[in-house]
């Protein structure tokens, strides 16, 4: 009776225990739904104009010496576009010189660096905006000049550690700010 009771539960324990296999899942992405482009001017007294995103908040940092230090800040992205605004006195060699070093300080992270030249000659405006692929600090960086007088760098830097596929919509999306930024930017003089 008892070897009977001992069939009959491990039969029974088996027809039960049969489930699917399992399996993994695929990996899940983070969506992140961000609104149409909408810009408004810039209202921080630093030597230049232009437009900003709604979406960000314009931190003045400092504002002396003829220097103009600026956050362009996403808090719902966590990411900040940092602005560096110096008059140029005859050291724009070094200006341009410490750009490009900042800029390819992250070759060694980075998978590949991208430049894109602007010039608007009618405003006087002419820099490089550089983009940089793999994980990096600070994969969008640009600078400005008008070569005699004024000198900006921005740079975009993100408040979490690097992971340029989990990044790339958010990149993407402050990047196309950022260059209408630069589209738009007229010197005050």
């Amino acid at each position: 009776m008892r070897t009977e009771f001992l069939f009959i539960a491990m039969i029974f324990s088996g027809l039960c225990s049969c489930e699917e296999a399992a399996s993994p899942k695929p990996h899940g992405e983070l969506r992140i739904d961000l609104p149409d482009h909408s810009y408004i001017p810039t209202t921080v007294p630093c030597p230049f104009n232009s437009e900003v995103s709604e979406l960000c908040l314009e931190v003045l940092r400092k504002n002396a010496d003829g220097n103009c230090w600026l956050d362009l800040s996403y808090p719902e992205q966590n990411a900040t576009v940092y602005l560096t605004y110096k008059p140029v006195q005859g050291d724009l060699k070094m200006l341009l010189d410490e750009a490009h070093k900042l800029t390819y300080e992250h070759h060694v992270l980075a998978d590949g660096i991208l430049t894109r030249n602007f010039t608007d000659t009618l405003d006087h405006v002419y820099g490089t905006f550089f983009e940089l692929s793999g994980e990096v600090a600070s994969n969008t960086q640009f600078y400005l000049t008008d070569s005699t007088k004024h000198f900006l760098r921005g740079a975009l830097y993100f408040n979490s550690i690097p992971n340029e596929d989990s990044l790339a919509p958010v990149t993407r999306y402050i990047r196309e700010d950022m260059i209408h930024f630069i589209e738009e930017l007229h010197w005050k003089d």
